[in-house]
């Protein structure tokens, strides 16, 4: 079962999401393929990291990637069948305590838990919500 976004993913998510949040990178080992580590405490806490090594690439597992969604105040619902993942955001558009249009609702339906999350955040990302 995949675990965290794979590397086509991670990198479409590194010009979306802040590079703290992830929890995992790729990095470029010595037979020239990418290979997931995860750092040590504060690698990702200043972009320097990606700056001094600049072969790889930020990785988030589903946690992070629910974690980072939680911060920003979404919690999505989300449901499982024999089909797939099911995973729905709704939100207002709201302005001064006002609601200005009526609830919106993005779902996506993915293989994983982790497609779905990186499906729902590329979603908030075209709305201009990210």
């Amino acid at each position: 079962m995949k675990s965290y976004t794979d590397l086509e993913q991670s990198k479409k998510l590194e010009k979306i999401l802040p590079l703290e949040s992830a929890d995992l990178y790729y990095d470029i080992s010595f037979d020239n393929d990418y290979h997931i580590n995860m750092p040590t405490n504060g690698y990702f806490s200043n972009k320097r990291f990606f700056i001094q090594f600049p072969e790889t690439v930020p990785c988030w597992s589903l946690a992070s990637l629910l974690n980072y969604l939680r911060e920003i105040e979404f919690f999505p619902e989300i449901e499982v069948d024999e089909h797939g993942v099911t995973m729905s955001i709704c939100y207002y558009d709201n302005e001064e305590g006002e609601i200005l249009v009526p609830i919106h609702d993005i779902m996506v339906k993915a293989e994983s838990f982790i497609d779905a999350c990186y499906e729902i955040i590329l979603k908030l990302h075209e709305q201009k919500i990210l």
